[in-house]
């Protein structure tokens, strides 16, 4: 049986379905991400499993027992919040232990336990500092330090970056997943950001609209996402909208587009086809006989992200999205002539 299992979860608030028929298995160590658009019933999953909230219907296991209706206080779970919740009249110390006084733990072992978290989050040297003496990504290491203290068995985490600038958020995602990687501990992360679930987790439960669309590791996500909500959801995907013409091609408006993706669809079946940026090659000179799915186009946008250049191509009046790596070619300019072709084994076909 799964470490922390949720079977058949169902959660309304008045005549507004939040969660429906919720199903997953999250096993001990892994660190699992729950992602979606604002409202998709997130974090009213998370607050069920730790008790803020109970569910209309389905049932809780937590290492083999029912914890549906059991109070938050006797979960032994902990929770780190969007806005740190640190008490402003404690130092830091002080604010660590707070659980643990909650617990009547002896005061020699709050403090050792103090000392051992801060160093766990390398802020030894905060132990004295108020909240307002700390910069954003310090208060929510010092949160999720607090959650940690009570070593609990499961670790909650309900957006706790998206306060911070970009680039802290970078830093201090890195520093969570090492944490939860050097402690073993099973840990349920909510986020909206897809960039951030992709980097750190395990497994990405992709919800919307209450339900779950996919559960997979990254890169099955990314890769082979189950539904177009997850496909363009995850990452930028052109879509192509037509209707299957045979076996393994797809009519949209003029362009006849070869996939080995089409499966089981009938000729006619009205879809949408999916090919991602990065799986759109750009050629300065019409490609070799042996290239397939080649369409002529004009540069229209060129955007620049670092590592790579995101172009918008004007091919047959639809404009199709490339991403290059400028390093590995000449430099491209606005309406310049180039051909553009994508494998057909990257070429997703699902029904609209």
């Amino acid at each position: 049986m799964a470490y922390l299992s949720l079977t058949n979860i169902s959660k309304n608030f008045e005549n507004v379905v939040a969660v429906k028929d919720f199903n997953l298995n999250i096993e001990k160590g892994q660190l699992v991400s729950f992602l979606g658009p604002s409202g998709c019933g997130k974090t009213t999953t998370l607050r069920m499993i730790a008790g803020f909230e109970i569910p209309d219907t389905g049932t809780i296991f937590l290492d083999g027992v029912d914890i549906s209706n059991i109070p938050p206080n006797k979960r032994d779970i902990g929770m780190v919040f969007q806005a740190y919740a640190l008490f402003p009249n404690m130092n830091v110390r002080e604010n660590i232990m707070f659980g643990l006084k909650m617990q009547r733990r002896p005061k020699d072992e709050m403090i050792r336990r103090a000392e051992n978290v801060l160093s766990l989050i390398r802020l030894e040297n905060t132990a004295k500092r108020y909240p307002h003496q700390l910069s954003g990504g310090q208060r929510q290491r010092i949160a999720l330090a607090r959650a940690l203290a009570i070593e609990p068995r499961v670790l909650l985490l309900d957006e706790p970056l998206s306060a911070l600038d970009a680039e802290v958020r970078v830093v201090l995602r890195g520093e969570i997943r090492r944490i939860q990687s050097d402690l073993g501990i099973t840990t349920v992360y909510v986020t909206h950001d897809q960039e951030e679930a992709l980097s750190i987790s395990d497994v990405v439960v992709v919800m919307n609209n209450g339900l779950i669309e996919q559960v997979g590791s990254p890169q099955e996500i990314y890769r082979k996402p189950n539904t177009r909500f997850v496909a363009t959801f995850i990452g930028t995907a052109n879509e192509f909208h037509g209707f299957v013409s045979d076996s393994s091609h797809v009519q949209c408006d003029e362009i006849n587009i070869y996939s080995t993706r089409v499966g089981k669809l009938a000729t006619g079946v009205k879809v949408v086809l999916l090919v991602r940026p990065e799986n759109v090659e750009i050629y300065d000179q019409p490609p070799g006989r042996d290239t397939q799915n080649v369409f002529e186009g004009k540069i229209d946008t060129i955007t620049f992200h670092g590592a790579i250049t995101r172009l918008g191509i004007n091919a047959s009046g639809k404009i199709i999205t490339a991403d290059v790596s400028i390093s590995s070619r000449a430099p491209v300019t606005h309406n310049q002539h180039v051909w553009l072709s994508f494998d057909p084994e990257y070429c997703q076909v699902m029904a609209e």
